[in-house]
């Protein structure tokens, strides 16, 4: 268990390190999607959830639908998200990154140095979770570590946004870990794994669903009477049962319009839970920094260093 969560925390801490070099004005998002994606495949491992790309105040949970015509501008606060699996163990990583380019075009110094303290924030944030992390601590103290780190800042956690424990096939496997004192006294054992991910914003610390759907997960079977819908679900029951998967990988599969008004129809029948992505309250900017951990007696061990 232990070398497949190592195995899969070098792989994509190595892609995270290229993929973040692509993060530059006029690139589209779908190109650094797909490559990530691609370069896990080709690396021997499997996708643990699509790449999500998300820019300024889109905290979370967006990636590239087919055709996807975004690109990102110098400047812009850009959170890449990747996770990428070995025999089910997962590893699980983000980070943030200003898009390179003549940032003069788009931003103003002021604005620039404030994503950069953003940015500092959640780092500032994961590295005192990472110091607190070992067996026996409750959750809630984690949280705390993260809260007072990002404040001094004189900046927010996310607060409605979390970590998670990871198991086999399992990308959320029940346990929170929170970015602020939660009160929660659940206490962290020996060789649990979780992914650590604080996010740090100007804002008040809240995100909103914004519209769209982009990543699903697999509910349930559902009778469904088009011969379309049953195929894409018997396609997500053999293909992505346990982990989320990208509404683009069905439509590539199915085509746009079969795929995605199965997907609605799916969804809209619960055999699938579609994911927004996730905004910030009142716009405001938003940074993220994640790794994943195995806790240890004494502390615990970075796999995606």
């Amino acid at each position: 268990m232990m070398e497949s969560y190592i195995e899969s925390g070098k792989i994509a801490s190595k892609i995270r390190g290229e993929a973040s070099k692509m993060i530059k004005d006029g690139t589209l998002v779908i190109d650094l999607v797909e490559y990530v994606e691609s370069e896990i495949l080709k690396s021997g491992a499997e996708i643990a959830f699509p790449c999500n790309v998300s820019i300024n105040e889109i905290a979370a949970h967006y990636t590239s639908p087919a055709n996807d015509k975004t690109k990102f501008k110098a400047g812009d606060m850009v959170k890449l998200d990747l996770g990428a699996m070995v025999d089910g163990y997962i590893a699980d990583t983000a980070i943030t990154v200003i898009a390179d380019g003549n940032i003069d075009e788009n931003y103003t110094q002021d604005e620039i140095n404030l994503h950069e303290e953003i940015i500092e924030a959640s780092a500032a944030g994961l590295e005192a979770a990472i110091a607190t992390a070992r067996a026996g601590i409750e959750v809630s103290k984690i949280g705390a570590a993260v809260h007072e780190a990002i404040s001094e800042y004189k900046l927010n956690p996310i607060f409605n946004l979390t970590g998670h424990s990871l198991e086999q096939n399992n990308l959320h496997a029940g346990i929170s870990i929170p970015n602020y004192d939660n009160h929660d006294n659940f206490i962290l054992e020996e060789g649990q794994a979780i992914a650590i991910e604080p996010f740090a914003t100007n804002g008040e610390g809240w995100v909103n669903d914004s519209p769209g759907h982009y990543i699903f997960s697999y509910l349930a079977n559902k009778p469904f009477r088009m011969k379309n819908t049953q195929r894409v679900l018997k396609y997500i029951q053999n293909n992505h049962r346990y982990v989320p998967f990208s509404g683009r990988w069905i439509t590539d599969e199915f085509g746009e319009r079969r795929g995605n008004i199965a997907l609605k129809q799916l969804a809209g029948a619960m055999a699938i839970y579609p994911y927004a992505p996730l905004r910030e309250k009142k716009g405001y900017f938003v940074s993220q920094k994640e790794h994943t951990v195995v806790i240890e007696k004494e502390g615990c061990t970075v796999t995606t260093i």
